[in-house]
């Protein structure tokens, strides 16, 4: 077995890259195992990498050492192949698929608590032929999520800080809703202007917000969240319960359902949608739940679930 370390030198404020360093030496020395380091270049790198490897085949434990957006690479790279699993150490901004597992996640930072860990596989997410591990979310909090990157640079703004000033400036400046076409399972809905959709496979974006608190990363099953365009005064109102999961409070206009097809079009280019913290546009989004599952190795005891809340009926 060959332990893998992904790392992503430009991940978060400080250089995480030597502690990486050391974390994979003091396994080799106190494990005997076989380890390796490798940095990333450019965005997509992380996937060719990881892909490449796994397809030449032997036995391959990936460690994705950055944030969001470099677990999603290197899921990209291995889901699907039965060589290879993965996990995260977190040395990036966000970091917000570990929140999935709770007090757990803490355990996630030594690779002490990963190198034998056991695996179990993971459900992702499909948009446009793209995989994504938690969320994929599209709208203003989309919007939000492009610009978190702007504001993460400055002193004392931790995620969560950085993406409520992502969200105050996006708030003020640029709409709420945006003119599209919504589909569920091939079913059109009835509004024409939308603020969010954001399909769920895990329950955790943003730097903490949590908008589907029963969506579960190994049920098999994607909630998608639709919330309709709103005021800006009742917007205000929805952002707090909608951050802790609570957008039944709001049935008028935010409504979640177990579609396995949702698709996004619009006239114009203008769909931003959020991949496990990474952006792209488009004018057509379908996304379902992938044919491909990636293997994920955790801390003996924990659970991606650890968080879940079941839904009250």
């Amino acid at each position: 077995m060959k332990h893998i370390f992904i790392i992503n030198p430009a991940a978060g404020k400080g250089n995480g890259r030597q502690r990486v360093y050391q974390l994979a030496d003091a396994l080799r020395q106190n494990h005997g195992v076989d380890v390796a380091c490798m940095l990333t270049r450019s965005p997509g790198h992380a996937t060719a990498l990881t892909r490449g490897l796994a397809a030449a085949g032997g036995g391959l434990r990936f460690y994705a050492c950055g944030g969001d957006g470099t677990a999603g690479e290197v899921a990209n790279g291995v889901a699907g192949f039965a060589n290879a699993a993965m996990t995260v150490v977190p040395i990036g901004t966000g970091n917000d698929l570990l929140k999935n597992f709770g007090a757990d996640a803490e355990k996630f930072r030594d690779p002490e608590n990963l190198w034998n860990a056991p695996a179990r596989p993971l459900d992702l997410i499909d948009c446009n032929g793209r995989l994504c591990l938690t969320i994929a979310c599209s709208g203003v909090d989309a919007r939000i999520a492009r610009d978190v990157h702007k504001y993460s640079v400055v002193p004392l703004l931790d995620g969560k800080a950085s993406y409520v000033a992502s969200l105050i400036v996006n708030f003020l400046f640029k709409g709420i809703g945006s003119r599209w076409t919504v589909s569920l399972d091939g079913r059109e809905l009835d509004a024409t202007e939308f603020a969010v959709v954001a399909v769920c496979n895990g329950r955790y974006y943003g730097g903490g917000f949590m908008p589907v608190a029963e969506a579960s990363m190994t049920d098999g099953v994607l909630n998608t969240l639709v919330v309709k365009k709103v005021s800006r005064a009742r917007f205000l109102q929805f952002v707090g319960p909608y951050g802790r999961g609570e957008y039944d409070k709001f049935p008028r206009f935010a409504s979640c359902s177990t579609a396995s097809v949702v698709r996004i079009r619009s006239e114009k280019r203008d769909v931003v949608t959020c991949l496990d913290g990474e952006c792209f546009v488009s004018d057509d989004v379908t996304l379902r739940l992938a044919d491909k599952k990636v293997s994920f190795f955790a801390p003996v005891g924990s659970s991606p679930d650890a968080t879940l809340r079941p839904k009250m009926h």
